[in-house]
């Protein structure tokens, strides 16, 4: 199994057609993907001094962060205008292998930050909404 390079880990967002078509929200450097599992702690007095866990009986969520330079394109925009509205829209995150994992999420967090003479930077974090499923 060789690494995979963390360039060809991709944000896209769709752009609502049916079928949907993914654009890449351009312009991203970091990208990070997160999985919390779906157990309930179900330790008692008879564990035995270890925790003891129900699994699927939980929430399970993903959740999304990047970072990039601000470029203006459509998908950026649709992404502002979900973070504006509060809108829950189809995400899919790909990677390197091939893989790809496609779900509604919620625009959780968008800044943006900037320097006089320096490129337009923002930061994003997504929270899933429903099953995230491999396709």
């Amino acid at each position: 199994m060789t690494a995979q390079k963390g360039s060809a880990f991709l944000l896209k967002i769709s752009d609502g057609a049916d079928p949907a078509a993914y654009q890449t929200v351009a312009g991203l450097r970091t990208t990070q993907m997160s999985i919390q599992g779906d157990m309930v702690v179900t330790t008692t007095k008879d564990s035995g001094g270890w925790r003891e866990m129900l699994s699927g009986a939980g929430v399970r969520q993903v959740s999304v962060s990047a970072a990039g330079i601000f470029l203006g394109s459509a998908a950026e925009a649709r992404v502002r205008t979900n973070a504006m509205n509060g809108t829950i829209d189809d995400y899919e995150l790909s990677f390197e292998d091939g893989e790809k994992l496609r779900g509604r999420f919620l625009v959780q967090k968008l800044d943006y930050s900037g320097d006089f003479n320096g490129e337009r930077n923002y930061t994003l974090s997504l929270e899933s909404s429903g099953p995230v499923a491999s396709v």
